[in-house]
This record gives structure tokens, sequence and C-alpha cells, in this order.
């Protein structure tokens, strides 16, 4: 019976960052391994995402910082496009 995987000893389990128990899953800001006690739940949109104590005490109980960060990125993005098309129109009046 090769082909069974063992109970308890097969790969350790995934720790939290701040206190070494088991981790319940990532930070929704940072992306980091936190377990239930080292976590808050906060609300962002429909869902509920879990923010570890680190986090909190950095940018508060939400993920705006995450969202303008994602949205200011955009807008860079958006603007290198147009300009880039604003050179390719001006370069194409002029020839």
């Amino acid at each position: 019976m090769a082909g069974l995987i063992p109970v308890g000893g097969g790969a350790p389990d995934a720790r939290c960052k701040l206190c070494g128990k088991t981790a319940s899953g990532p930070c929704a800001r940072c992306r980091a391994l936190v377990c239930a006690d080292c976590c808050e739940l906060t609300e962002g949109g429909a869902s509920l995402f879990a923010l570890c104590l680190t986090c909190v005490k950095r940018g508060g109980r939400t993920l705006l910082p995450a969202w303008a960060g994602f949205v200011g990125w955009l807008v860079l993005v958006i603007g290198v496009l147009v300009a880039v098309a604003a050179v390719v129109y001006v370069l194409r009046v002029a020839s």
C-alpha cells in the first residue's frame, strides 16, 4: 500500500508569522500567513477579509490603501498609453 498518504507525517503545516501557531490563511493586505488569533476581520465591499494585527496597526481596518495603490497604478498605465497615442498621432500628422 505504498500509494497511501500518511496522516500527521506529511508536509508541515503553515505557521502564523506573528505567534507561530498553525495558520488559518493569508492577510488580505500583506499576504502573510496568520492564525485566527492574530487577525481581525474587516468588510471590503461585499466580502469579509482578514487583516493581520501588524497591518491593522499600520493602516487601520480598511483595504483603502491597497485599492488606492491599484487605482493609481491603473491611472499611470492609462496615462502612458494616452501619451504614446498622442505621440503616434503627432508623428502621423507631421508626415
